[in-house]
């Protein structure tokens, strides 16, 4: 397996993706996520891959086959008058195909984020998870992610 920057030839691969995670989310809130959508459009991942302010990481086997992807965004809070000036590395969104679970590609990835994040002179790295992924939540969970902030709602 390796790692890397996101390329055009892995659109398809991170379309299925993008949908497979969509799923998950759509069966934990279905009032909330669409059945089948995928987050991006062909226009807006294509800007993205080639965005370094929001790199993508994919892993890909030996034969570039899409296993799975990590979406980044760095954050800052330059100037701000309530936080310290610190860069982020916020984890947008990270997915192992489903088939592939189970099989180290989500930690890999993981740790590949944290030590670019690292180079890049990052304070953290920050994610969300939705209370509904519970084995999201004990997959961040075993790799040491504690929480940060807790988003709540009550529904009208």
């Amino acid at each position: 397996m390796m790692i890397r920057r996101a390329q055009d030839k892995d659109m398809e691969g991170i379309g299925r993706l993008l949908k497979q995670v969509c799923m998950v989310h759509h069966m934990g809130r279905p009032d909330l996520f669409k059945a089948g959508a995928k987050k991006y459009t062909d226009e807006e991942l294509r800007a993205i891959i080639y965005n370094d302010e929001k790199p993508i990481f994919v892993a890909v086997d030996d034969k570039e086959e899409l296993l799975g992807y990590a979406f980044c965004v760095f954050e800052r809070h330059e100037d701000s008058h309530a936080f310290t000036d610190i860069t982020s590395l916020y984890i947008d969104d990270l997915c192992v195909d489903e088939a592939l679970r189970g099989q180290h590609v989500g930690k890999s990835l993981y740790e590949h984020v944290l030590k670019f994040a690292a180079k890049q002179g990052c304070y953290n790295v920050t994610l969300n998870v939705w209370c509904c992924n519970e084995s999201a939540m004990k997959f961040y969970e075993a790799c040491g992610l504690k929480p940060q902030k807790i988003g709540m709602e009550v529904i009208l």
